[in-house]
C-alpha cells in the first residue's frame, strides 16, 4: 500500500489517485504511482480533454503531478499504441508528430471505470508542502555536511533520526 492506502494520491485536474506511491522490489528504489493497468485510465482522461502527441501526455502527466511523477516513454508510447489498437483512441500525422484522440469507445472505456477512481483527493496542497520543506530541509543538510565537523554532523544526523521517528508517530496515530 502507499502512503494514503490504497485509494492512492490524487493530482491536479486530473486527479491520478490510483495505486498510490509504493516502493518497488528489486534493485535500485522507486515509486509507483499506478495499479497495473490504470495508466491506460488517466492517459484516457487527459485525451478527453484535448488531443495530444506522446510528449504533450508525458508532460501533462508530470505537471499533473506537481513533478513527482515523471512518465517514461517506455511507458506512455506502448500504452498509446495499445490504446489505439483496442479502438479507445485514433492517430494522426500532424506536424510530423502522432496526435492522438479519444474515441466514443474510449469514452465508454472511462465512463464504465467509474469517475470516482479519479476524483481529486484532499489535502494535496499539503503533499506539495511537504515536498517543498523536504527540498529545503535536504539543501540545509548537505550544506551542514559541507566542512563541517563531526561533531556537528552527528548532531545533524541525530535530529534527522528523531524528525523521521516522530513522522512515524504522526502516521501510526492516524
Amino acid at each position: 500500500m502507499g502512503p494514503r492506502g490504497r485509494g492512492g494520491w490524487g493530482f491536479g485536474p486530473w486527479a491520478f489517485g490510483f495505486g498510490g506511491c509504493e516502493p518497488q522490489a528489486g534493485p535500485g528504489f522507486r515509486w509507483r504511482f499506478y495499479d497495473r493497468g490504470d495508466l491506460k485510465f488517466v492517459i484516457l482522461r487527459l485525451l478527453r480533454e484535448k488531443p495530444m502527441h506522446g510528449y504533450e501526455v508525458m508532460r501533462a502527466l508530470e505537471e499533473g503531478s506537481g513533478g513527482w511523477y515523471r512518465a517514461s516513454p517506455g511507458s506512455v508510447y506502448p500504452t498509446l499504441q495499445m490504446l489505439e489498437e483496442g479502438g479507445y483512441v485514433t492517430s494522426e500525422q500532424v506536424d510530423g508528430k502522432k496526435v492522438y484522440t479519444i474515441t466514443d469507445a474510449g469514452r465508454k472505456l472511462l465512463e464504465d471505470r467509474g469517475e470516482s477512481r479519479f476524483e481529486e483527493t484532499p489535502g494535496m496542497k499539503q503533499v506539495f508542502e511537504i515536498r517543498q520543506s523536504l527540498k529545503k530541509l535536504a539543501s540545509a543538510v548537505i550544506d551542514g555536511a559541507r566542512g563541517s565537523d563531526e561533531q556537528t554532523m552527528k548532531r545533524i544526523g541525530e535530529i534527522l533520526d528523531k524528525a523521521r521517528k516522530e513522522v512515524y508517530s504522526v502516521l501510526a496515530e492516524s
